[in-house]
């Protein structure tokens, strides 16, 4: 049997209305028990130790546990994943790097998850600023003299990543893409392995972290020639920013908070307040920076609409580039 039309309308007006009572009280509560920030990499790395920082001042702040945990794997998708399958409620949040939102959607077949649908962005942390640096044997000493010369011998260049995919890897390829030079990627099994062959000179550049590359820059087996990043970096105060040179230009890693969507809007709100309030402070500050951090608070309509526009920048140049994978 069917309600008349009008206490049918009646009924779902008050069910909207509970609904949005019962969110409201959610806020306001919020958080009322431990919260969990899940890590989608192992411990250990920059991004866990800058989560291990975030979380020890957000559970003083809020009063709450703020319990890390690493759920590494698969690009970063798994721990990705847990978090756009937790309940929209703010109490599961995923400190992620570009790849979960914005690149592996153009890198990988398929995802697990949604990426636009389940995933809302909360709050930026920071950045990891990079640093493009080639060996003292190559004849060059500034941005100008390497596209001169890059342009002068195409293909004979190589830059190393930590592996294809990486984040030094998508910056080369941005890199070739606004200087126009044609320079060859070669993919390491991480980090270390990348770095030794650049000072050994068997590869000539790379654009990755300044935090990785300073104990070479200061011995002098490597060269900065700019930082990756729209700005300078306190830690090289007197190398150009990339940006000097291509206006806009920004390839450094992006570190930001994100939530199951749905989460109520003042909850969105309140964790933002506290994360930005956390980045406001010198401690964190200078803790942050010592692992190459610098720190970059938002409001939540900044971060979502930054996620967006990153999303759009790197589609071009992965597919520019022929890195998507069918």
């Amino acid at each position: 049997m069917h309600l008349p039309l009008p206490r049918a309308l009646g009924r779902c007006v008050l069910a909207a209305a509970l609904a949005l009572c019962a969110a409201a009280v959610q806020a306001a509560d919020y958080p009322g028990q431990p919260l969990r920030l899940v890590v989608p990499f192992a411990a250990g790395g920059g991004s866990d130790v800058m989560a291990r920082i975030i979380a020890d001042r957000l559970s003083q702040r809020m009063k709450q546990p703020v319990v890390v945990e690493n759920k590494p794997g698969a690009n970063a998708t798994i721990g990705a994943d847990f978090v756009a399958k937790s309940a929209p409620d703010g109490y599961t949040m995923l400190h992620t790097s570009p790849g979960p939102q914005i690149t592996n959607p153009y890198l990988m077949p398929r995802l697990p998850y949604d990426p636009v649908a389940d995933l809302q962005p909360v709050a930026r942390l920071g950045v990891f600023v990079n640093a493009l640096v080639v060996t003292p044997s190559l004849p060059v000493k500034s941005v100008q003299e390497l596209v001169e010369y890059a342009r002068a011998h195409p293909g004979e260049l190589n830059f190393a990543s930590p592996g294809i995919g990486s984040g030094a890897h998508l910056a080369g390829e941005y890199l070739k893409r606004v200087m126009d030079i044609d320079i060859v990627h070669v993919p390491y099994q991480g980090t270390g392995a990348a770095l030794q062959d650049l000072v050994a000179g068997n590869v000539q550049l790379s654009l990755d972290s300044v935090a990785a590359f300073m104990p070479m820059i200061q011995s002098g087996k490597l060269r900065a020639l700019a930082v990756g990043y729209r700005e300078r970096s306190a830690a090289l105060p007197d190398v150009p920013a990339l940006a000097e040179f291509y206006p806009g230009f920004d390839a450094a890693p992006m570190n930001y908070l994100s939530v199951r969507k749905g989460t109520p809007p003042e909850v969105l709100e309140k964790l933002n307040a506290e994360v930005n309030a956390v980045l406001a402070e010198p401690d964190v500050q200078r803790r942050l920076a010592e692992v190459g951090v610098l720190t970059s608070p938002s409001t939540v309509q900044e971060i979502t609409e930054q996620v967006e526009s990153e999303r759009e920048k790197w589609r071009r140049i992965i597919e520019a580039a022929g890195m998507r994978k069918q």
